[in-house]
């Protein structure tokens, strides 16, 4: 029999494994590990309470454009979607739990009709909104290599620019996209050009798993092009845990993204590099491990990024990243009209990974505000996402309303405005 070796990438996901089961004795159970998925809207009595009235205080609904909303499917709605089959198969467990949570997370069935189940439990969820509010479909490219070629066993899943498109196409009062285009690719500059074209706001980037170098010159093109075009990234930085790929989790270092900062790009970055640490590539490549938060941080002090450089709140309160950085983030009232908000849906309906409880105990929510949210989160886990983070209170300080107001940062050229803070 032969042994595989795991990669540190495996090694971590093992370890966060059990470092979430661990954390349970602590903080579960609470409202379980599995989402029942109701088929009944939210109560009238949790749409008037308080909580969640007041959240949206100062807030004008038809500013409020979620900016990290994922669409996924199992494929079967044609090529314009696509999943491993790693993910289907229990020789690859972690990938297959990874799957069984995403679909429980989103209320996917999977029946053969799985893609059009998933945008239509996500348009079920947003009726439960104001009207006005937007949610953003990442689209996700392959893994490619630095030839430009995909790689389809390093690929964890696909959706195209054109089946993102065509969802906004069907519900453009609902929902707008953000595409994703490899930068190693050949034809990178003109499928920029293209997705703009047909109405992409933005491009998502996941370099861990999508195997793209942010500080690597082949990227020098599309930066120019995303620049000229006033095109936001928005890309993930620190450890990535969520979605496998290529082994290339130092391209996560949010350092590497001084080049596409450099080249005049607005770079988002996915979570505020919330996890994980990274090799300190201002001293050099052999530089001291530091938290991704504080390379993070480090460079949202740098006068020169100013208007350059912005964090999303995404998977921001989960288990494994409410801290230091999350208290950080509210406390910096300077930071807050370079914040935007983002769910990281289906993830706020995967119940393991948040915890009222350890929420509560740290002081930033109330037992009574954690009730009401639990009550919310059964019902929609995107109006819950959104509720949470209006609720945080630490040492008096709370996210201010300009995180989520953020359509007019999306809105290209002359027409965007300077958001307040």
């Amino acid at each position: 029999m032969t042994t595989r070796k795991l990669s540190r990438r495996q090694v971590l996901l093992v370890l966060a494994t059990i470092g979430a089961a661990g954390a349970g004795f602590r903080y579960w159970p609470e409202d379980g590990l599995r989402n029942v998925c109701p088929t009944e809207p939210l109560p009238q009595t949790l749409l008037d309470h308080p909580l969640l009235q007041s959240a949206w205080d100062g807030i004008d609904p038809t500013q409020f454009w979620d900016c990290h909303v994922h669409l996924v499917g199992t494929g079967d709605s044609g090529p314009g979607v696509w999943m491993n089959p790693q993910m289907q198969s229990l020789a690859h467990p972690i990938q297959w739990l990874q799957r069984a949570f995403y679909l429980n997370g989103s209320c996917t069935i999977d029946d053969g009709q799985a893609d059009s189940n998933y945008v239509n439990h996500l348009v079920w969820l947003h009726k439960q909104f104001p009207t006005g509010v937007k949610l953003m479909l990442l689209a996700f490219d392959y893994n490619h290599d630095e030839d430009g070629e995909r790689r389809l066993e390093t690929s964890a899943f696909y959706t195209s620019d054109a089946y993102a498109a065509s969802i906004v196409q069907q519900y453009p009062d609902r929902f707008e996209w953000i595409a994703s285009i490899h930068p190693y690719r050949r034809d990178a500059v003109v499928a920029l050009k293209e997705a703009v074209g047909n109405g992409a706001r933005a491009v998502k980037w996941l370099p861990p798993a999508q195997g793209m170098d942010p500080a690597s010159r082949l990227c020098d093109p599309f930066y120019q092009a995303a620049a000229e075009l006033d095109v936001p990234l928005l890309v993930h930085a620190g450890a990535e845990l969520a979605v496998h790929g290529g082994n290339t989790e130092d391209y996560g270092n949010p350092l590497r993204l001084r080049r596409p900062l450099e080249a005049g790009v607005r770079v988002i970055v996915a979570h505020c590099a919330s996890l994980g640490d990274g090799i300190d590539l201002d001293v050099g490549p052999n530089g001291p491990g530091v938290s991704c938060f504080e390379l993070f941080a480090r460079m949202m002090r740098e006068h020169r990024y100013e208007g350059l450089l912005f964090g999303d709140l995404s998977a921001i309160t989960q288990i494994n990243r409410v801290g230091p950085a999350l208290e950080t983030v509210i406390k910096h009232d300077e930071w807050q009209a370079r914040l935007l908000n983002g769910s990281d849906y289906p993830l706020p309906g995967i119940l393991p990974l948040f915890s009222l409880k350890q929420i509560v105990r740290r002081g930033y929510i109330t037992q009574a505000q954690a009730d009401m949210l639990s009550a919310i989160r059964h019902h929609n886990p995107l109006l819950f996402d959104f509720v949470l983070k209006r609720t945080l209170r630490i040492d008096q300080k709370a996210f201010s309303t300009a995180p989520f107001q953020t359509r007019e940062f999306f809105l290209s050229g002359s027409r965007r405005e300077k958001r307040p803070a």
